[in-house]
C-alpha cells in the first residue's frame, strides 16, 4: 500500500468514508427531478465531512485543525438536515434515515472529542 498519510489513520475519517458510501449509495434512487438537488447537496455535505477531516489532519497548529474539524462537522449537520428532508418527501425509507442518523451520530461524537482535543491542546 504504501505511506499511509495522517488522515487515513483517523478513526472519524474511516467513519465518515462510510457514510459516505451509504449517501451514495441511497441517492442513486433518488427521482431523476432531485438529480441535481438533494442528491448533490447531499453528496456534497458527505464528501466535505471526510475532506475537511483529512485536511484539518494535514494541518500543523491545533487552532488550525480544530478549525477544519468545526468545517467538518457543519457539513454533518447539513447532511443530517438534507436527509431528515428526504425521509419526510419519502425519498428514502425510515430505516436508512434510522441507519443514516446513528452513523452521523457516531461520527458527530468523534468529530467533537478530536476538535475538542485539539482545542485543549
Amino acid at each position: 500500500m504504501g505511506f499511509v498519510y495522517s488522515s487515513e489513520k483517523l478513526e472519524v475519517w474511516k467513519e465518515s468514508k462510510t457514510l459516505s458510501k451509504l449517501v451514495y449509495k441511497f441517492t442513486v434512487g433518488f427521482p431523476d427531478y432531485e438529480r441535481f438537488g438533494l442528491v448533490t447537496q447531499m453528496r456534497r455535505a458527505v464528501i466535505s465531512v471526510c475532506s475537511n477531516l483529512a485536511e484539518g489532519s494535514s494541518r500543523i497548529s491545533a487552532k488550525d485543525q480544530a478549525h477544519f474539524y468545526q468545517i467538518a462537522y457543519g457539513s454533518l449537520m447539513e447532511l443530517l438536515n438534507q436527509i431528515i428532508i428526504s425521509g419526510e418527501l419519502g425519498f428514502i425509507e425510515d430505516s436508512i434515515v434510522s441507519q443514516s442518523r446513528d452513523q452521523i451520530e457516531k461520527v458527530s461524537r468523534m468529530i467533537n472529542a478530536l476538535r475538542n482535543q485539539r482545542l485543549n491542546l
